[in-house]
């Protein structure tokens, strides 16, 4: 047998001949760009959150996001919107009331339970984090070339799309996390 027969017998099979290799190397390159973007995108909410209020944490600032969109919540449909432990709920909650971000105030269909409702205060920093995370967001997009824009766009609302997540139009806050 000649080393070249010997070196084809050895080879891989071609993702022609296999096309659920074809996919799983798309899928896996799909995956490690999302990865990339994501890595990117947490650094500029990190960064537009510290620009606004460097002592307030991301989780915190979702928990502010989350009241932003969808207004007063008991502490436990809180916690299930961070999907966190209702006690790492309560937690933040103290934190933020602390910090005046957020009232709590006792149901009052049943005393037990706090709702929690964002301040004015909470409202202007997710507002102005937003700006900022919209303003290098902006930035970021102008530097790509011009016909790689509608692509993208596509992409990332198919995306968004099979990941349960409602358009930015449709969201008052576009940042996620709901």
């Amino acid at each position: 047998m000649s080393p070249r027969t010997a070196d084809h017998d050895n080879a891989e099979p071609s993702t022609a001949a296999h096309p659920a290799r074809a996919v799983a190397g798309t899928v896996d390159r799909v995956t490690d760009a999302l990865l990339t973007a994501s890595r990117l995108l947490v650094a500029v909410s990190a960064r537009s959150l510290n620009e606004v209020e460097d002592s307030l944490t991301l989780p915190q600032f979702r928990a502010l996001v989350v009241l932003s969109s969808r207004g007063p919540l008991r502490l436990t449909h809180l916690a299930e919107h961070l999907a966190v432990n209702p006690s790492t709920a309560m937690r933040m909650a103290e934190r933020l009331a602390a910090a005046g971000m957020i009232d709590r105030s006792p149901n009052p269909e049943n005393r037990r339970e706090s709702i929690a409702t964002l301040t004015a205060a909470g409202r202007e920093v997710v507002e102005q984090v937003t700006s900022r995370r919209r303003e290098e967001i902006t930035t970021i997009v102008e530097r790509m070339p011009p016909d790689h824009l509608d692509r993208l766009v596509e992409a990332l609302e198919s995306f968004s799309a099979a990941g349960g997540e409602p358009s930015a139009g449709y969201d008052p806050i576009p940042l996620g996390w709901q």
